[in-house]
């Protein structure tokens, strides 16, 4: 008679494992995103739900406006306002977050003041930046330079606060002073939130470019889109939403991509 085995020695018959769900790669998704706008556009104004045009008309007056070369002008000229607005804006956020975040006297004294700014929508400073900077190109800067430091600013701060504390008092029993903790441990954790933080300010930096452009500015999308505006020329102010819309996506993925060569020591999903 063959024994029984041992309970104890057979190993107990589990669940199989779940295969991992291979998902689509994410360039088609995308695609496939773009292919379902553009389907609900085109259904929306075939069908007169929405008064747009459709893809094709909007098509046709880009077309119009490339060979006239109006749109890579007003393209230049916009893109040219938010550059310099938005890197005058995180060059100036970066030290002034990073001296709010390590010192709280200076973080008590400018706080305030950065969290008024930001509650002012910027079409709101548009009247003020007429009176005290005129009509040139300097008030569109400046709003557009506002927008992009208020919210590099409170990233900085935000990553100098949250950086682990654990770390810190590492440093310090290892003997290192304040200016090596700050360098070798303070900015390195606080490189993802500055740079999302960027990514926000890229983001309002585009958002206010129309207001921006609303003084009397005589070249430009938004001022193009404006213009379009009084006679009722649906098409073009599409046109110019649209390119907003690629050339600041463009934007933003160049800076995801410095943010993941920056922050490739980071754990991802």
């Amino acid at each position: 008679m063959i024994p029984a085995p041992d309970s104890a020695t057979v190993p107990a018959k589990g669940p199989a494992p779940r295969r991992a769900r291979r998902l689509p790669p994410a360039p088609l998704l995308n695609l496939l995103a773009l292919v379902l706008g553009l389907g609900v556009w085109w259904v929306l104004a075939a069908t007169g739900l929405v008064d747009v045009p459709g893809p094709w008309p909007v098509a046709r007056r880009a077309g119009e406006m490339i060979a006239d070369g109006s749109l890579l002008t007003d393209t230049l000229a916009s893109l040219r306002r938010v550059l310099i607005g938005f890197v005058l804006g995180v060059v100036l956020a970066v030290p002034v977050g990073f001296l709010m975040g390590w010192y709280p006297p200076v973080r008590a004294l400018l706080e305030p003041y950065v969290q008024f700014f930001r509650a002012v929508p910027p079409l709101a400073i548009i009247p003020l930046a007429i009176v005290l900077l005129g009509i040139g190109e300097t008030p569109k800067v400046f709003v557009i330079f506002l927008a992009s430091f208020l919210a590099t600013v409170v990233a900085a701060l935000q990553g100098v606060t949250a950086t682990d504390r654990t770390l810190i008092d590492a440093a310090r029993v290892l003997g290192a002073p304040d200016r090596v903790i700050f360098l070798k441990v303070v900015i390195p954790a606080s490189t993802p939130f500055l740079l999302v933080g960027a990514r926000i300010g890229l983001g309002s930096s585009w958002a206010t470019l129309v207001a921006a452009e609303l003084i009397a500015a005589d070249k430009g999308l938004g001022y193009e889109m404006t213009h379009a505006q009084t006679y009722y020329d649906l098409p073009t102010i599409f046109v110019g939403l649209l390119t907003i819309g690629v050339v600041g996506l463009v934007m933003d993925r160049l800076l995801l991509r410095a943010e993941r060569h920056l922050t490739s020591w980071q754990e991802r999903r």
